[in-house]
């Protein structure tokens, strides 16, 4: 960045009028004043303002203007020609900007910013200072913000020597700027999302070893070895036959390195003396307790293994004990108490040991990953690979770890930081004997005296010091457990006319305390009676039914649903549970248990809710609202599809939304809970609203990040609707199954969904079923190749989108129809078909939908050679697909847009589209989408003359390709072979 131009700082402005005035020489020549356009006259004059604001407000002589305009052979009245232009613009721009001076002309005067050259100097120049001071995140920022300012070629289009020069320097500091924004981009770890940048700037700069150092970097830390060879072995060949020289030093040095798998080259590359810094610093540690008490030698014993971690692999300390006994309380405190120890952040999590679904360790890995800042699209699929990426994300790092409510050692251990300097700290109720280095602490009930001192912060000493017998029978009777202690206490403090002793009297009721508050599980359930036993009847009813429902929290707007009561008496009821600790404020507007305070509520629906039926009652309506909610969602991404027509009444009602984007933003962030009603709802009374939820939420199967959850519960509805022996709510089980599977690229398992659901079709007299059960067995046969199949069902499912008056559908049809009419060589009837479905949707004003009839237009002009037409059609999909958060859809797109500009004969932006596809499809798609991707990037490498790295990408996808017994795998053998190679 130090190669850079320089402006020197002029003067600012001494008026409002200057300081309007702007000026870009980044791109076109152009001014403006306050916003607005000016015109800066003909290419002569553009380059005479160029040259002037190049100089740096230096004077430039008439003669030296000449020569930047026209060089040794000007024309005869150029003097002249320089007056008239220097008039013109004297005129265009505000009094004293251009001024005469010394038979020349400089511009002087200009304010703050008014050139984009200087705002770009000044930036790289803070960039400069940021990475010195080992802020690379800042540095990254103010770089892109710097290249953000050129607008295409420096200078474009301005004739003369001078500018001629200036544009080939200009755009040597862009390169510069730019690969030293990218080279930070992989000390930062993001070299997944650099490798599409690096592979077009490498086909665009082809003798630019920099750029080519970076991309093989880039593509071994994506674990991608054998591409970042072929990369060197195509820059040797090719400086070879361009240049006759071999490739420096450093790119000779990087592939050894990558021979022997050098593991700093997994590591980012800055300087020794200055580690990298952390991109982001999570703080995600609950609030400590403000009246912590007692516990003194558990708080020693720990923050001396917390302070062991420094020079040490890793510190690990494991609490056990009984719900109840303070393991989360005392495990915050510690840890609050030790962030100066960890300065690169704290992570926290509840794993929901207790309850009846643990949390998944790749879920911990992903929030965790991202609250490290690590980009979504940098995040595997797999638990293994996860936990390696973490790992690797700490490395360097002193982050402490605190693993809440853990269910049992193998549930940890993906989630332990192992590196040197990292901590963690696990609260269980079960003791980790298996757990390898693990300082274990058994933690029991408070003593006496600790358990009194608790008692006296919360309540107060002036009222507890006249009655401490009272208070001695209180702590007693919480069985001196923590939690059972704070309960009692707040509820004393909350109420001023009770005494220490009218509490102790409620306490020793044997009817408010189960089984005298014995030791283990009931020692929690009765500490939870005390809370439980004090509440109104209102507030008791919402806590046992609200305790029924699975999700890891519930919205307001849920939570009405269950309790069937308006929306400000449910909340009144809710902040009255959240201030007796029975409920949790997990964010504005959404509520959650403790696991343990969840099964006691049940407890308490099982044993106190009547009439019995109102269990169910609540959890229909629950399951209500989530369906009638999503039909809407549905509704309104696809107006006028009859699917909503054709599910399951509601009894009721759900949110509306004002538009699109707030629809889907509900869709995705109530997924959890929704998924986890739809697979507590399997009983014959509410399997098929169950499913219809399921498929009325489909969407979730295509966005990547709850695809593999989507498919987990469809798998659990088919086979409860399989035992129900309900056919028609097997068939849409089945069906919607084979949609998620179509999703992951799973072929053989949606075929065989689709069989049945077909087969079960005939027998169900479902519309619904009718339509789609042979449409997505004709798509399953469509992509095995089955094309006269795939055209019978199609065919099918267009009559009966027909029949059912079902316009979207039927434009749907058509556009799959197209597709295997394309494979049958039917290329004109392809195009008409696709034309129909997408007149269909754009008469219908379907926004959302048209991009699916988009693409397949799109695919279809591609190959009757129309490939403009194709672009532009590819291009509108692509748009609609990313803000509708369509990622399989958004990714398969830009591989056909890729495809289209291979055709084309541009192989550097097909391989650009082809690499950020397959950065899209990185967790959505399957195998079988990436590997005809990775073929198409190989083709598009190919014609760039990088041989080498496009037999790497053939070799990945047939790998892929013969794992799955594809089709595909012959022309890529064919293409490997050394027959065919050169």
């Amino acid at each position: 960045m130090d190669g850079g131009p320089r402006v020197p700082e002029q003067r600012r402005p001494s008026s409002p009028a200057e300081a309007a005035l702007r000026f870009s020489v980044l791109g076109p020549v152009r001014a403006w004043r306050e916003g607005q356009p000016l015109n800066t006259g003909s290419p002569q004059q553009r380059a005479l303002l160029a040259a002037l604001l190049l100089r740096e407000g230096r004077t430039a002589t008439a003669g030296e203007l000449i020569d930047a305009l026209w060089g040794t052979e000007p024309p005869s009245q150029a003097l002249a020609a320089v007056r008239t232009y220097a008039s013109r613009l004297r005129k265009i721009l505000d009094p004293g900007v251009l001024v005469s001076e010394s038979g020349g002309y400089a511009v002087r005067g200009l304010g703050e910013g008014a050139l984009d050259l200087t705002v770009v100097q000044d930036l790289a120049a803070d960039a400069e200072k940021a990475r010195s001071g080992g802020d690379l995140g800042r540095a990254r920022e103010l770089l892109g913000r710097a290249l953000s300012r050129w607008d295409g070629e420096a200078l474009a289009g301005v004739p003369g020597p001078y500018a001629d020069a200036h544009r080939v320097r200009l755009d040597e500091w862009r390169l510069q700027l730019l690969e030293s924004r990218l080279d930070m981009d992989l000390e930062q770890g993001c070299h997944a999302e650099a490798v599409s940048e690096l592979t077009a700037l490498t086909a665009a700069h082809p003798l630019r070893e920099r750029l080519r150092e970076l991309l093989m970097l880039a593509l071994y830390r994506s674990g991608r070895q054998a591409e970042a060879l072929a990369v060197y072995a195509d820059t040797r060949r090719l400086l070879a036959e361009e240049l006759g020289v071999d490739p420096r030093p450093g790119l000779r040095d990087l592939q050894q390195r990558i021979l022997r798998a050098d593991p700093s080259l997994a590591e980012p590359s800055a300087p020794a003396a200055e580690p990298a810094p952390v991109p982001v610093r999570p703080a995600q540690l609950p609030a400590t307790v403000p009246d912590f008490t007692g516990r003194s030698a558990f708080v020693s014993e720990l923050s001396e293994v917390l302070a062991s971690a420094e020079g040490r692999v890793m510190a690990v300390s494991a609490l056990a004990g009984i719900g109840g006994v303070g393991k989360t309380t005392l495990a915050v405190h510690v840890a609050h108490q030790a962030r100066t120890a960890f300065p690169d952040g704290q992570l926290y999590v509840d794993l929901q040991g207790t309850g009846p679904r643990a949390a998944e360790p790749e879920t911990v890995l992903g929030s965790f990953l991202r609250a490290l800042g690590t980009p979504d699209s940098a995040i595997p699929d797999s638990l293994e690979d996860r936990a390696a990426l973490y790992r690797s994300v700490l490395d360097g790092r002193r982050v402490l770890v605190l693993l809440d409510n853990a269910r049992d050692a193998a549930q940890v251990r993906p989630l332990l930081p192992g590196r040197e300097g990292c901590a963690a700290l696990v609260t269980s109720r079960v003791r980790m004997v298996d757990l390898a280095g693990a300082h274990l602490i058994d933690l029991d009930v408070m003593s006496p005296d600790e358990a009194l001192a608790l008692f006296t912060k919360i309540v107060s000493e002036e009222r507890v010091a006249s009655e401490r017998e009272a208070a001695l029978d209180v702590v007693a009777a919480c069985g001196f457990l923590p939690l059972a202690i704070r309960i009692a206490a707040s509820r004393l403090a909350a109420r001023r006319t009770w005494t220490v002793s009218v509490l102790a009297a409620k306490l020793a009721d044997e009817r408010r305390r189960l089984d005298e508050l014995q030791a283990g599980d009931l020692a929690v359930k009765a500490t939870f009676e005390l809370g439980y036993g004090q509440l109104e009847p209102a507030q008791a009813r919402a806590f046992r039914l609200l305790g029924l429902a699975d999700g890891p929290d519930i919205s307001l707007a849920a939570a009405a649903a269950v309790l069937d009561l308006p929306a400000e008496a449910t909340e009144d009821l809710l902040e009255a549970l959240v201030d007796t600790s029975l409920l949790e404020s997990a964010a504005p507007g959404r509520y959650r248990f403790h696991d343990l305070v969840r099964l006691y509520a049940r407890a308490c629906a099982e044993r106190d809710e009547q009439p019995i039926g109102e269990r169910e009652s609540a959890m229909s309506r629950l399951l209500d609202f989530y369906l009638a909610t999503a039909a809407g969602v549905y509704a309104i991404e696809r107006p006028g599809d009859r699917t909503v027509e054709h599910l399951e009444p509601t009894g009721y009602p759900g949110l509306s939304f004002t538009g699109h984007r707030e629809a889907l933003d509900w869709l995705y962030s109530e997924a959890d809970c929704l998924l986890a009603c739809v697979r507590q709802n399997v009983s014959p009374a509410t399997l098929r609203r169950s499913v219809d939820l399921l498929l009325a939420s489909k969407d979730l199967a295509e966005s990547g990040a709850n695809a593999h959850q989507f498919g987990a519960v469809a798998t659990v509805i088919r086979d409860a609707a399989q035992a129900s022996g309900d056919a028609r709510a097997e068939g849409r089980a089945r069906t919607t199954l084979a949609q998620a599977h179509i999703s992951a690229g799973r072929f053989d398992e949606a075929e065989e969904e689709t069989r049945r659901a077909v087969d079960l079709a005939t027998d169900a007299n479902d519309p619904w079923m009718d339509c789609n059960a042979p449409s997505e067995r004709g798509i399953v046969a469509a992509y095995r190749s089955k094309n006269a199949e795939a055209e019978a069902f199609l065919q099918r499912t267009l009559t009966a989108y027909r029949a059912d008056r079902n316009l979207p559908g039927e434009a749907s049809a058509l556009c799959n129809l197209s597709r295997v009419h394309l494979a049958l060589g039917k290329v004109e009837s392809a195009v008409k078909l696709a034309e129909a479905g997408v007149a269909i949707y754009r008469h219908m004003g379907l926004t959302v939908r048209v991009a699916n009839g988009s693409y397949a237009l799109g695919l279809a002009l591609t190959q009757s050679g129309r490939s403009e037409e194709a672009l532009h059609q590819l291009s509108e999909a692509l748009v609609i697909f990313r803000d509708s958060r369509q990622r399989l859809w958004e990714g398969m797109t830009l591989f056909r847009l890729a495809e289209v500009q291979l055709d084309l004969g541009r192989p550097a932006v097909a391989a650009e589209h082809a690499e950020q596809s397959l950065s899209v499809l990185l967790h959505v798609g399957g195998d079988w989408r990436r590997a005809n991707v990775r073929t198409l990037l190989g083709r598009a490498l190919a014609a760039l003359g990088e041989s080498d790295r496009a037999r790497a990408c053939w070799s990945d996808a047939l790998t892929v390709f013969e794992q799955l017994g594809a089709t595909e795998a012959e022309p890529l053998r064919r293409l490997l072979s050394p027959t065919t190679a050169g």
